[in-house]
């Protein structure tokens, strides 16, 4: 099979590689398997399929059925499926509740969501998960570029811009919340936070890819985010494993593992979702080569290891750590770093994902999201929306 990728990202070109396409899967295969995983996650049974619960006439939250908990996390990840399906209702509702019940308008955290609620909005933990924030961030940019700006809260681009001020700027208040990103390092925190909790990072925090359209989008700060994009790609270089191509969950500024919890110093849940994330950035930007040697190095260690057989923790040198069983997620996110992969071994990861079912049970939640996240960017449908060009477009409309 030929190679996928483009000279230049999509940014520049708009032309997205689909692999399940080129694999050999038709148009309507492609296009059931997106249908079925919209229902299943988001209207499928209460029980053992969906993670979208809608609330009253306008709000719904996506909830951690392992943990009966609201993340930050898994909203973000909600809002961006729902406006890369071009589905704006589901995309309002999690951004009200959202906004209702995670968003701080006053006190030490204001401009920031707390990362952990209740169900019933309460709040579990005050302090704030950066890749929350970075997704919302990027999501409500492509809901201005898809649907237009509305008023009050569904003025996406302002409520984007309000987001990012809040990120660069909290060090100014002199409280003990601290900006999202190092001021120094350039690098996104663990948790911002005062103390230990923010003098480090996590590799899967890190979306150069989000950043190069910030420096282009935000309405302040733009040189900065460009900075903070290849500082992201120079960090990646430097916490991979160079043999195998893994990256801790945690991580030292330099690079190296950051011991925090049972698993930080591990390649484990957090650090998954990298291989999508470098892959992303090169499908997008193709900005630096490495990261298709990074991709095929670390697409390498597990087809040696055998599709269908490794497991989900590791040492970053390769050590199985407690092996567990094999998460879907991972599958997932394997499948995604094919599209930055050179080799033909990323066959292997696409066939073993497209024969993966879509998760249900009790780890539906991470499972579930990260798999719709890759089969949307296999099948050529997570894309750019640019609200420059939408503001253009509704423009000439008027």
């Amino acid at each position: 099979m030929a190679q996928s990728q483009p000279p230049q990202g999509a940014f520049f070109t708009g032309s997205y590689p689909n692999l399940l396409s080129e694999w050999g899967l038709s148009d309507e295969e492609i296009h059931t398997r997106i249908d079925q995983a919209w229902h299943m996650l988001f209207y499928g049974s209460d029980h053992t399929q969906r993670v979208y619960y809608p609330v009253g006439d306008d709000m719904a939250y996506i909830l951690d059925v392992n943990n009966g908990d609201v993340r930050s996390e898994g909203m973000s990840y909600g809002m961006m499926i729902a406006v890369q399906m071009d589905r704006q209702e589901e995309f309002n509702r999690l951004w009200n509740w959202a906004k209702t019940y995670m968003y701080r308008a006053d006190g030490p955290y204001a401009g920031y969501f707390s990362w952990q609620n209740a169900p019933d909005g309460s709040i579990m933990d005050s302090n704030s998960a950066p890749d929350g924030e970075t997704w919302m961030v990027t999501a409500l940019f492509f809901a201005a570029a898809r649907w237009g700006n509305g008023e009050g809260i569904y003025d996406y681009e302002a409520e984007a811009n309000a987001i990012l001020h809040a990120m660069l700027h909290k060090n100014e208040q002199n409280t003990n919340v601290v900006n999202m990103f190092h001021p120094e390092h350039r690098m996104v925190v663990f948790v911002p936070a005062i103390g230990a909790i923010s003098q480090f990072t996590d590799p899967s925090y890190h979306t150069p890819h989000f950043y190069e359209l910030w420096a282009r989008w935000a309405a302040q700060d733009n040189a900065f985010w460009a900075e903070a994009a290849q500082v992201s790609r120079e960090f990646w270089r430097l916490t991979a494993h160079p043999e195998t191509g893994l990256m801790p969950n945690y991580a030292h500024f330099t690079g190296e593992p950051r011991p925090w919890g049972d698993y930080g110093e591990f390649f484990y849940a957090d650090a998954w979702r990298c291989a999508m994330n470098v892959a992303l950035d090169y499908t997008w930007f193709a900005a630096d080569p490495w990261q298709v040697e990074q991709t095929d190095r670390l697409l390498t260690f597990f087809h040696n290891l055998g599709i269908g057989q490794y497991n989900s923790r590791f040492r970053i040198d390769g050590e199985p750590v407690n092996p567990q069983h094999r998460a879907t997620g991972l599958i997932a996110m394997n499948a995604a770093a094919a599209l930055a992969s050179s080799s033909d071994i990323r066959w292997d990861f696409i066939e073993e994902f497209w024969n993966t079912p879509i998760p249900t049970g009790q780890y539906r939640y991470y499972d579930g999201l990260l798999y719709f996240m890759a089969l949307l960017q296999l099948s050529v449908n997570f894309r750019i929306y640019s609200p420059a060009l939408s503001w253009l477009m509704f423009s000439v409309l008027k």
